[in-house]
């Protein structure tokens, strides 16, 4: 695990897996992100233990990145001879991760296969493509995804359709979200603000699309009262162009640090929606029933679009967005089922699999 998103989805897994003793599991952290408001207050809210391997590796360029974690990773793969590897998403630890366990030929396990947004300019997509292809067990979350693997070739055995690890993680914590005071200290009601969050570099990392982020704010500032939990990438890029200052002194706007999991859940949860970049929010929203506006030319989470509450809406085109918001803010909702298997299960048929198949 490296990233955000992959302590959510392990964390599902080492709950699953911990309910068998036949398995002996070790946790491994690039370090990709590292600080307490990105990692270590998501552990403890999960119920994850300190792992048992942090190659503390963040920071640099995509390759040093995942050359550097896949140098480190290699040294616990030559201690531990692990039988399996899993890895989980699409970021670059999960990539590196991938590599060794393939060259080194162990076996390897992708949790969250065959998504594909079919944009080969983002990097989570070529990582996708490329983890998913060197796997000997693909676990999907999704319907689309198992066309996406059959239309590249992949063997039907080693595709597993098993539902989104996601969502099990969402349903443990649910509860415990509800009971955190979070509206009550930012003096919100139930349904009465919008949650934005933004951090992928085609909206955050140009003063024109900064701009253009910024005069989204101000307008949707003057609809409803808008919580904006900071990415570290989104507020280095509004203070190193001078924007920060100006978002600060925006009436409505509620500027947080990354906020918990459970915390964040809570705020999704009781939005009247949610504007993102996020892959993992699209999920998460469709789940809750929350009416999510993705700012994305593309998403590799159709189910999300076409059975859940989110709509892409492209680029940052301030004026289309803010007249899609206003429709759904003003009640104009797209009817919405729960997609298959999002039921909270999913981690326990994956370990089901993988016991039936690797422990005879």
């Amino acid at each position: 695990m490296g990233a955000r998103p992959n302590f959510v989805k392990v964390a599902a897994l080492y709950r699953a897996f911990s309910k068998y003793p036949e398995f002996s599991v070790s946790l491994v952290h690039t370090g990709q992100h590292h600080d307490d408001a990105m990692y270590k207050v998501f552990l403890t809210q999960l119920g994850l233990p300190k792992p048992d391997f942090s190659l503390c590796i963040h920071g640099g360029s995509h390759t040093g990145q995942t050359a550097q974690i896949m140098l480190a990773f290699e040294k616990v793969l030559s201690s531990e001879s692990p039988e399996l590897v899993m890895v989980v998403g699409d970021v670059n630890s999960s990539l590196a991760c991938a590599l060794v366990a393939a060259k080194e030929g162990v076996r390897l396990a992708h949790v969250e296969a065959g998504l594909r947004s079919g944009d080969k300019s983002m990097p989570e997509e070529i990582n996708r493509i490329l983890i998913d292809h060197m796997s000997d067990e693909l676990f999907v979350s999704e319907e689309s995804a198992v066309s996406n693997l059959r239309n590249e070739g992949i063997a039907a055995d080693k595709i597993h359709f098993v539902g989104n690890v996601m969502i099990d993680s969402l349903v443990y914590g649910r509860e415990k979200a509800s009971e955190i005071p979070v509206l009550k200290d930012l003096g919100l009601e139930k349904g009465g603000y919008v949650v934005m969050t933004m951090h992928r570099p085609s909206n955050v990392d140009s003063p024109v699309e900064l701009k253009m982020l910024t005069d989204l704010i101000q307008s949707l500032c003057e609809i409803k009262p808008l919580v904006f939990p900071v990415h570290p990438r989104t507020k280095s890029s509004l203070i190193s162009y001078g924007i920060w200052d100006q978002l600060e002194q925006c009436s409505g706007l509620h500027l947080l640090p990354p906020q918990g999991y459970l915390e964040f859940i809570n705020l999704i949860s009781n939005a009247a929606l949610v504007v993102t970049d996020s892959g993992g929010v699209q999920e998460e929203t469709t789940f809750l029933g929350v009416a999510c506006v993705t700012f994305r030319k593309s998403t590799e989470r159709p189910s999300t679009i076409g059975e859940g509450t989110n709509r892409l809406v492209g680029d940052l085109d301030v004026a289309h967005a803010i007249s899609i918001i206003s429709e759904v803010i003003n009640g104009k909702k797209k009817p919405t089922s729960l997609p298959a298997l999002w039921d909270g299960l999913a981690s326990d048929r994956i370990v089901q699999i993988i016991q039936k198949k690797y422990l005879k």
